[in-house]
């Protein structure tokens, strides 16, 4: 596979040789381009000395080069050669360019000769990004076939907080990946996504709730979207901004979450509960603020089992995908949850640490089914939902063969199970008899 990724001139420039390492690591060939603006933080030397290439910086090459009459139409090569562009940091100026087909330097001109995938990782200050200007060029660009992976959120070079922080290489490098190997592999699917922790109120002011950011389940949206499904998310309230071309559905509370689940769900042909939903709301909510006066009793019952009350309903055909958030006895207590709500599959987040899971950008999971145990290690969480997603489609592959053993195997049929096999063996009660082990 090639790459070219083009660098464009802003502070995070230097992370643009972290993404050439992370792509360089999957056995992809990079080239890189780099614009006048970009050679002000870092020199091209940096990428030539990485890459093992020359690095292309202008449309125009230098009197003294003997080679000069042969390289003028260098951009366009590059255009053949590349199985994509990516464009990281991606600044207002380059979107600009590339939203009104500007071609003034090697970057932009090479941008329209190419007919490859392109994906731009956008880098600038939080008013830059949310200006109107910048976000109609963005969705120009999207709505042109340009994949957009989205920057951050935190402290900006400038000093401010905001959106605008360049995505992390190895998320990039992970965006690239999935076009040169993209699947459109749920084409003709209806994705329900639900997102985001609720809110039930105390008062006017303060409610019951908890610290879900979203992320997964915004990231989960994205990817089922970029593989081709039309999208529903059901989201609580985040700070995040909405994924394009999705069905979007704004809620606070569990009520509300179900009802608008439940209004969608027979529209679906997969449904993935990634909300982080109160287990419980106050019996009585004042209608004036609560002044401090001592200690408080509250009053909490139970708010409705969402996941539960889907399966009931489920239709035929219909793959039902839930969550579990743990603190201890992770496995048992995601495997005990996938036996009393029905779904299809649990995916187990420990949410215990610190950086990973709950408000991070990065996470660790274990997807559980009736027949399998997959471990996820820590990744970015959009990287994470495409995993999600593959072991979600593999539960609606057939299944080959069936094999059934005794109580009384021998040491030699044992040891020739696979370790596929053997969890499953091992998962069964003491003493039940023949045992039914699917064999991949």
């Amino acid at each position: 596979m090639r790459v070219v990724v083009g660098v464009s001139g802003g502070i995070a420039a230097y992370k643009a040789a972290e993404l050439v390492r992370a792509l360089q690591r999957q056995a992809v060939e990079v080239h890189v381009v780099m614009t006048a603006a970009a050679q002000r933080f870092v020199q091209p030397l940096t990428f030539a000395a990485l890459t093992g290439y020359k690095v292309f910086t202008s449309l125009w090459e230098e009197a003294s080069d003997p080679g000069a009459e042969q390289k003028g139409i260098d951009h366009i090569a590059e255009a053949q050669w590349a199985d994509a562009l990516v464009v990281a940091p991606a600044t207002a100026n380059i979107l600009a360019k590339f939203a009104h087909g500007i071609a003034d330097d090697f970057l932009s001109t090479l941008y329209l000769a190419t007919t490859s995938p392109v994906l731009v990782a956008p880098a600038m200050n939080v008013n830059m990004w949310n200006h109107p200007a910048t976000q109609a060029n963005v969705a120009t660009l999207q709505d042109r076939g340009v994949r957009i992976i989205e920057p951050g959120t935190g402290e900006l070079a400038c000093g401010m907080v905001g959106e605008g922080r360049m995505a992390e290489p190895e998320a990039i490098a992970a965006a690239v990946l999935g076009v040169l190997g993209r699947r459109n592999d749920l084409a003709g699917e209806v994705v329900l996504v639900t997102a985001g922790g609720t809110r039930e109120a105390l008062d006017p002011v303060r409610f019951i709730g908890n610290r879900s950011s979203g992320k997964m389940g915004y990231a989960l949206a994205e990817a089922a979207r970029s593989r081709g499904a039309k999208v529903i998310l059901v989201s609580g309230p985040t700070g995040l901004r909405a994924p394009r071309q999705c069905e979007m559905v704004q809620v606070t509370t569990a009520e509300e979450m179900r009802s608008a689940v439940l209004a969608r769900m027979n529209d679906a042909t997969l449904v993935i509960k990634a909300a982080a939903v109160a287990d419980y709301r106050p019996v009585s909510v004042s209608e004036q603020k609560l002044k401090r006066t001592g200690s408080m009793t509250l009053e909490l019952a139970p708010t409705e089992d969402i996941l539960a009350e889907v399966v009931r309903r489920r239709r035929p055909g219909q793959l039902i995908v839930g969550f579990a958030a743990e603190t201890e006895n992770r496995m048992e207590n995601g495997r005990a949850k996938l036996m009393k709500k029905g779904a299809d599959a649990i995916v187990v987040n420990d949410v215990s640490g610190e950086g990973v899971g709950i408000d991070a950008d990065t996470n660790a999971a274990t997807f559980l089914s009736a027949a399998t145990s997959v471990e996820m290690p820590e990744m970015p969480k959009r990287e994470l939902a495409d995993r999600i997603l593959d072991e979600i489609l593999a539960l609606r592959r057939p299944r080959p063969l069936v094999a059934e053993f005794g109580e009384h195997q021998d040491a030699k049929t044992r040891d020739e199970q696979s370790a596929q096999d053997r969890v499953l063996s091992e998962s069964m009660p003491s003493g039940a008899g023949r045992r039914q082990l699917i064999v991949e």
